[in-house]
């Protein structure tokens, strides 16, 4: 099965607990109004991979040894078949190896609108965060951009694994982490209003210029 991905990162510690692969899909109709992910948005063929390359990516970087899997994008309910066989990939990898990651998908659509068109995909997830950014709405909560969204554990591994951060508030050390690859650099997490402005500033006061930035 293909399916469309802008990018992905191993390890990944600021969505959501512990030690997790993140991938996020390419392709977004959503279009939240100041989305830090607009690189995101365009529904581009040249970013098709196979799920089982990104299962045998993961793998390999994993080592078998991951807390969870964070799915982002993007929206992952646009590429609803794909996400299935991704879900369904994961799901047999943890069986095989007797594991106990979790499952954790992000998605700007509204809770209602996924149970009544996607029931199947909720079924495979263990936590969902739903609902659209609203740029005009603080970020009060860990893992959320915007105070709308709710974390919502889906499974009995959801629920005892996210019990204890439903009503944690968000941190400054929690927001986000970042790495340079010689010629990009990769910034992940859930910013606060102002970060990436102030990012770029501190940027060009060592020298760099930040060219093709994801959020504008």
């Amino acid at each position: 099965m293909r399916i469309a991905l802008n990018k992905a990162h191993f390890p990944v510690t600021v969505l959501g607990p512990g030690r997790r692969l993140g991938l996020w899909l390419q392709g977004c109709s959503i279009h939240c109004p100041n989305c830090v992910s607009q690189d995101t948005w365009p529904f581009d063929r040249g970013r098709e991979t196979t799920v089982a390359a990104i299962l045998t990516w993961a793998r390999k970087v994993s080592g078998d040894q991951l807390d969870g899997v964070t799915i982002s994008g993007g929206e992952p309910f646009d590429q609803p078949k794909a996400l299935g066989a991704l879900l369904a990939a994961l799901s047999h990898w943890r069986e095989s190896i007797g594991g106990d990651f979790d499952v954790l998908a992000y998605s700007g659509y509204a809770l209602s609108r996924l149970q009544e068109k996607h029931p199947r995909l909720l079924a495979q997830l263990d936590a969902l965060i739903p609902e659209p950014y609203v740029d005009t709405l603080p970020r009060t909560h860990l893992w959320r951009g915007s105070a709308n969204q709710p974390l919502i554990p889906l499974s009995p591994r959801g629920k005892a694994r996210y019990a204890p951060y439903l009503e944690q508030k968000a941190s400054a050390d929690s927001r986000m982490q970042s790495w340079f690859d010689g010629e990009r650099l990769w910034v992940v997490g859930i910013p606060d209003r102002g970060d990436m402005a102030t990012l770029e500033a501190e940027a060009g006061a060592r020298g760099l210029t930040l060219k093709d930035v994801s959020w504008r």
